[in-house]
């Protein structure tokens, strides 16, 4: 199983005197995590797409390639992209240059996304949501069969045979489908036999279990190698030397940061009980001490029924900077060494 970091590049006040970081410092503060998570034997980092004024993530790949010149093993990816905000034949270009910068270790997450700002920012219509999605989903697959396309769609001009340069480093670009909890978008996954990653935001990780099975299930009926179905998860996570140091590092910044989200879209707003329930033992956040987060992944992947990557969202701790190296420290070593430990006596 390989372990990881997902950031959004977040940059909140701090939560006891209101102070803003300046974002070059913050900017900063991301590539010295991606940095520490090589050092201590992560297998990723992922960086999000939004388009909103609490992250700087609006542009993934460049931070990604910023990082690809610090860095010699770790794998970079996004997570996700917006597909069907952009044009997939960019898309390719750019992380196909990603991947020349990095020698091969780039990786698209390609989801529609929870965030939909970035839909009316560059005028695309909300009611073609999920037909943008589909179609740059089809033709980004193809951009990777093949150097001169043609290929023809609703939403952009066709390709009639021109090249589409650079080409990756890789033989094939990895892409990863980024899943919430639609059904046909975690059949569709299976059914192209395209690897899984599934944003777990709350709740409980057994919740999702027939998701998976349809995804399995729909590999199989198109012919897949059950070994390419692999499934991963993106969940909220931190790590500390204590389970309560954990949830009082990761509290403030996800209280301000669901706390804004509920009053954009008439949700209820967050309470500290309704963290600590799904930071508990049957919750689906990864919050804790090394031994109470290795317990909780692989009771993820028993669950699930077979976990190829575990990603954690730590960044809403990301004002506590002290905490957020200690944290991925103890992810790289301790952490991953206890779930070794764990999945060798199963």
């Amino acid at each position: 199983m390989e372990i990881g970091i997902d950031s959004f590049a977040a940059i909140f006040p701090d939560p006891v005197n209101g102070a803003l970081p300046a974002a070059a410092d913050r900017m900063a503060g991301v590539l010295e995590e991606i940095e520490l998570a090589e050092r201590v034997g992560l297998h990723f980092f992922g960086i999000g797409e939004h388009h909103r004024s609490e992250f700087l993530d609006s542009s993934p790949v460049t931070i990604l390639a910023a990082a690809a010149a610090r860095t010699e093993r770790i794998r970079l990816t996004s997570a996700v992209t917006v597909l069907g905000a952009v044009d997939p034949v960019r898309l390719f270009q750019e992380f196909a240059t990603l991947d020349l910068i990095s020698r091969g270790r780039a990786e698209i997450v390609a989801g529609r996304g929870s965030s939909v700002e970035a839909f009316p920012l560059f005028g695309l219509p909300m009611r073609d949501y999920d037909e943008l999605f589909a179609e740059k989903l089809d033709l980004l697959l193809l951009l990777r069969e093949t150097t001169h396309p043609t290929w023809k769609g609703r939403f952009r001009a066709p390709l009639t045979g021109q090249g589409v340069f650079p080409r990756p480093h890789q033989a094939r670009l990895p892409v990863w489908i980024g899943v919430g909890g639609t059904p046909e978008s975690f059949e569709r996954a299976g059914r192209l036999g395209l690897p899984l990653m599934i944003a777990i935001v709350g709740g409980t990780f057994d919740r999702f279990r027939p998701l998976v099975d349809l995804y399995r299930e729909a590999g199989a009926r198109a012919g897949h190698d059950p070994v390419q179905l692999k499934v991963a998860i993106h969940a909220m996570g931190f790590v500390a030397d204590s389970d309560a140091a954990a949830r009082d590092a990761f509290y403030p910044g996800w209280a301000q940061m669901i706390s804004k989200y509920a009053r954009e879209r008439g949700w209820s707003q967050p309470t500290r009980a309704q963290f600590e329930a799904t930071a508990g033992p049957e919750g689906a956040f990864l919050i804790g001490n090394p031994a109470t987060v290795a317990a909780k992944i692989q009771h993820a992947n028993e669950v699930l029924g077979g976990l190829s990557r575990v990603a954690f969202q730590m960044t809403s701790a990301a004002s506590e900077t002290a905490a957020m190296l200690r944290a991925i420290e103890l992810l790289g070593t301790e952490v991953a060494l206890a779930v070794r430990t764990l999945d060798a006596s199963t």
